[in-house]
Formats: structure tokens, C-alpha cells, sequence
């Protein structure tokens, strides 16, 4: 670098591995397949795969015209498929004129559709919930009582005013922790 400049960060070579694999996973591409159609070398593309190599922008960005999805689908940091937002945080605004408090939990997505519903829940058996329709996503406030609640594996036990989502085209379940627990239930449909 002229100057004494430092070079722009780079970003973790994992995070385009990972990000390449789910979209070549995703477009039904074999390496082979990929490579020819992006105009790179097998290896090239196996070494980025594997988290190795120096990736250009000049590649990813034929990578990504191959696999028809944006650049940045292929360079953006990964986010949890779960989120939690417990009571008493997230972007609040009170109003001028009254005792009141608005806490945005979730902006909806251009194109999409909700269904709301309010759920009662006692201790017991879990609710196991197969998935829903590709691109459902789940959203869940409760109300009263404690609920454990997403993705196998993922769940999080939650508490009255926290708000939590997650995928809900995945195996999933609510299981009541405590007596009178309600909760309100957000299905969003792309």
C-alpha cells in the first residue's frame, strides 16, 4: 500500500465457505458444475469451500451471477436463526401523551403475510410442531407464565414481555413451563 496505508480488513474466509457451500447446496450445483459456470478453476473453488485461498471480488462476484444470487449474499456475516428480545429491551419510543411505550420487536418484510394467534398453555407434554411451509417464520411473545419454546436444539426459555423468533419451516416446539402460561404467536408466510 503506497503511503503506509494498512489494507482494508479482510473478511473471515469462513464466513464465504459457509455462505458458498449453502448457496451451491441451494442451487443444486456440483463443484465441477459451479466452477464451469462461474468461469473459475475446480480447485479455486474447492479451496474457497474449504475456507483457504484469496478469494477476489472479481470471483465471488462471478460466483455469485453462477449461483444467481447478490454478492453480498456470499460476503454478509451470518445471524442466528434465533433471536430473543427480553422484556424491557429493544428500540423503545415512549409517547408524549400518555403512559404508553411502543418496543418494535419485528418490521415486516415486503410481500409478506401473518397470521396472529394467542395460545394458553399448562405443564405437560410438549407441543412438537413439524415444519411449516418453506420461508415460515415464527414469532412469540408471552404474555403470562414461562414458555420453552424453537428449533430443536435451539429453544430458549422465555418469560412474560420476552419476545423471541425463528424459523418455522423447521422442526420445532412450545412446551409450557409454568401454570397459565399465554403467549401470542406470529406466523409470517413469504
Amino acid at each position: 500500500m503506497a503511503d503506509g496505508a494498512t489494507p482494508p480488513p479482510r473478511l473471515p474466509l469462513d464466513w464465504i465457505a459457509a455462505s458458498l457451500r449453502r448457496e451451491r447446496t441451494r442451487a443444486g450445483l456440483s463443484l465441477s458444475e459451479l466452477a464451469k459456470r462461474a468461469g473459475i478453476a475446480k480447485s479455486t473453488l474447492s479451496q474457497l469451500e474449504a475456507g483457504s485461498g484469496n478469494p477476489s471480488v472479481e470471483t465471488l462476484w462471478a460466483l455469485g451471477v453462477a449461483l444467481g444470487v447478490p454478492f453480498s449474499a456470499l460476503v454478509e456475516p451470518p445471524t442466528s436463526s434465533v433471536q430473543v428480545i427480553r422484556a424491557g429491551q429493544g428500540p423503545a419510543v415512549a409517547s408524549e401523551r400518555a403512559n404508553f411505550v411502543a418496543t418494535l420487536l419485528s418490521a415486516s418484510p415486503p410481500g409478506a403475510r401473518r397470521d396472529i394467534y394467542h395460545l394458553r398453555a399448562e405443564p405437560g407434554a410438549a407441543r412438537e410442531s413439524e415444519p411449516h411451509i418453506p420461508g415460515t417464520v415464527e414469532h412469540l411473545v408471552v404474555s403470562t407464565g414461562r414458555v420453552k419454546a424453537g428449533p430443536r436444539g435451539e429453544e430458549a426459555e422465555l418469560g412474560p414481555g420476552d419476545y423471541m423468533t425463528y424459523r418455522g419451516d423447521v422442526p420445532h416446539s412450545y412446551e409450557a413451563l409454568a401454570a397459565g402460561t399465554t403467549f401470542v404467536l406470529v406466523m409470517q408466510h413469504v
